[in-house]
């Protein structure tokens, strides 16, 4: 069950193919975030032209863990960067305070 959470926001650049950027974001997820300890899955919601990358761990250490230990991004997370306008991020860490209805 994730009851910690790791919640990035972003824009991407002007121009993005959102195709090619969906493509590099599911193949930095399946290639690298879904291996990572404690993961149990990932979310990418939008709003506009605000994106938002949810990923659900375990335990907030795990989300925690997990940006630390990228700090040195692979082949796949520099392919997923490529395409983010990087001074838009925002990145915050969430602990599960209660759950209500189905998380399905």
């Amino acid at each position: 069950m994730a009851n910690g959470f790791f919640y990035c926001e972003f824009k991407l650049k002007k121009g993005v193919d959102e195709a090619e950027f969906l493509q590099a974001a599911k193949a930095l997820n399946d290639g690298y975030i879904s291996k990572q300890p404690g993961y149990v899955g990932w979310r990418q919601v939008r709003d506009g032209d605000t994106w938002a990358d949810m990923l659900m761990f375990e335990t907030v250490q795990h989300a925690r863990d997990f940006e630390a230990n990228s700090a040195n991004p692979n082949e796949l997370a520099l392919k997923f960067y490529s395409f983010i306008n990087m001074p838009s991020c925002r990145a915050r860490f969430y602990d599960t305070a209660a759950m209500h209805g189905s998380a399905t």
